[in-house]
């Protein structure tokens, strides 16, 4: 099968090659699925995990991504819960090789079926920034209607996720990015936007929650915003500051069938929307993942027309 594999740490997305590999076997509650689109975050080649297995030992070469989009092809000993044939999207586990190749093998639990009204390009863009932004908000955060939440990189593809369920939720949602970004996240339903780099950030009011994407000096001003009782929950690392009078959370996404779910319906009744830009195939694959201009957007590769 034809895949894209990374062999050096330190080349980047620039290591990427297109290679043929061996087709996956499903092992114990596995399913293998053929894979119609795929998903992958630019900073999974910093990661431990895409580079060594649980061990510490040498994985390479190794496939990167872990959004899919597919159809069940085979299935392991033992599975339950879906069939050969079945549409299915999700988010692969981070030890194993991923996504950017033809077959996938998955554990079935990090699975969930695809509607046939689902674009397959629609469903690999969903698992990470959906699934992250779920769990920050609501397992995480404990967001409730009427509460605010100050959304950094709202107009990204995490941050456009928690802005729009926020809002859905009937929350306040402040967004933050560029100048550039404005009315994309006041598109996606930010009632106030930010310009880190024209605006003052400290001018926002004190919020039940902070989201943030990116850390350093900006998670540790952003801690001083957050009201007493509130959070500050961050995906950018371990964290360098703390609310006053508040909790802050590191966390790490992971796979959940029944969340993966009420993302999809969401899709489905268009209170949701993904936050896709360039769409390749996975001959081109390489050349989409080295832009010559900033990606706005998801980045999403089209294994199967």
């Amino acid at each position: 099968m034809k895949a894209i594999v990374v062999t050096d740490q330190a080349a980047g997305t620039a290591g990427m090659r297109l290679v043929e590999r061996p087709e996956p076997k499903p092992a114990l509650n596995d399913v293998v699925v053929q894979v119609h689109a795929s998903g992958s975050t630019p900073g999974e080649l910093t990661w431990p995990s895409t580079w060594t297995d649980r061990l510490g030992r040498d994985r390479t070469p190794s496939i990167p991504g872990h959004e899919l989009a597919g159809v069940v092809s085979a299935l392991g000993y033992g599975t339950t819960g879906l069939s050969v044939g079945q549409r299915v999207f999700g988010l692969t586990d981070w030890n194993r090789d991923g996504t950017l190749a033809e077959y996938a093998a998955v554990e079935a639990r990090n699975l969930a079926p695809l509607p046939g009204d689902v674009d397959f390009t629609v469903g690999a863009s969903l698992p990470i920034s959906g699934l992250t932004a779920w769990q920050g908000l609501f397992v995480h955060g404990r967001f409730q209607a009427g509460q605010s939440v100050l959304v950094h990189g709202a107009a990204g593809g995490v941050g456009s996720m928690v802005t729009q369920l926020a809002k859905e939720a009937g929350g306040h949602v402040v967004g933050t990015g560029r100048a550039a970004d404005r009315q994309t996240a006041l598109d996606f339903g930010a009632q106030e936007f930010v310009d880190l780099d024209n605006d003052t950030l400290e001018d926002v009011a004190g919020v039940d929650l902070v989201f943030d994407v990116i850390g350093g000096d900006i998670q540790k001003r952003s801690a001083g915003l957050v009201r007493a009782g509130g959070t500050l929950v961050t995906i950018a690392g371990p964290p360098e500051a703390q609310p006053a009078d508040g909790l802050t959370v590191d966390f790490v996404v992971e796979a959940d069938r029944a969340q993966l779910r009420e993302l999809v319906q969401r899709i489905r009744d268009g209170r949701l929307r993904t936050n896709i830009g360039t769409v390749a195939a996975l001959d081109d694959a390489v050349a989409a993942f080295n832009p010559t201009e900033r990606a706005k957007g998801k980045t999403i590769i089209r294994v199967r027309s």
